[in-house]
């Protein structure tokens, strides 16, 4: 939806990563689908705002323009601003404790943490440090550390891991990676409670719940990975 030409121009500031210096007309056409013709109208407007420059007249680099925009939402953004909002939706929507990882080493932290309204639930403080191999947030967070690579985006297939009793013997758990720039993952979001109510349909819901919400999340941090 919204506008195509919009759409069309922001695809060629897109097309660029993280190893490319500048691209070649043809290249940019591949990568966007676009007719290079398309691309060369598109690539005049991009110019004139300073997004897209062309150093030597071989190939075009990304322009001084995003680097300014960038700067702007590095100074407004706060991780915690993206994760809490979308950890109080899950235990709303699911019932069970929402948390946010992230591997330190050989372990795990919580950074951030809701916990379930019902007065039995796991108890997880924010600045725990737990394994990474036992329970589903660890096992996410060694399985996907590292950017994403024709072997990650297979894995992706097998979310969310589900873990029943391996952190503790009575507590269950759901989780799944997030993900950033260039598709590098930047934790692990995980809902989880007691065994008693991990049954099939109760997981469904939560593993519903929890897709959602990390594809959502990480969309939000700059990754396309789960598009």
């Amino acid at each position: 939806m919204g506008v195509d030409a919009v759409n069309r121009a922001l695809s060629i500031v897109m097309c660029f990563t993280a190893n490319d210096d500048r691209l070649t007309l043809t290249e940019i056409a591949r990568r966007t689908g676009l007719y290079k013709s398309t691309v060369l109208r598109l690539i005049e407007s991009l110019e004139l705002q300073g997004f897209l420059v062309k150093p030597d007249g071989r190939g075009y680099a990304l322009g001084a323009e995003l680097m300014r925009l960038g700067s702007l939402y590095a100074r407004q953004f706060r991780l915690e601003d993206r994760v809490r909002p979308i950890l109080v939706r899950l235990v709303a929507e699911t019932g069970e404790s929402a948390s946010f990882y992230r591997r330190e080493g050989h372990r795990r932290i919580c950074l951030f943490r809701c916990d379930s309204p019902a007065p039995i639930r796991d108890h997880v403080r924010e600045g725990d440090l737990l394994s990474l191999d036992k329970g589903a947030g660890g096992r996410v967070l060694a399985d996907f550390s590292g950017k994403a690579g024709p072997d990650m985006r297979e894995k992706l297939k097998d979310l969310p891991f589900v873990s029943y009793g391996e952190r503790d013997n009575e507590t269950g758990s759901v989780a799944a990676p997030v993900f950033g720039m260039d598709d590098e993952m930047v934790g692990a979001i995980s809902v989880s409670g007691p065994l008693s109510r991990f049954i099939p349909e109760r997981v469904e819901r939560v593993r519903t719940s929890l897709l959602r919400a990390v594809s959502e999340l990480s969309q939000t941090l700059g990754s396309r990975i789960f598009q």
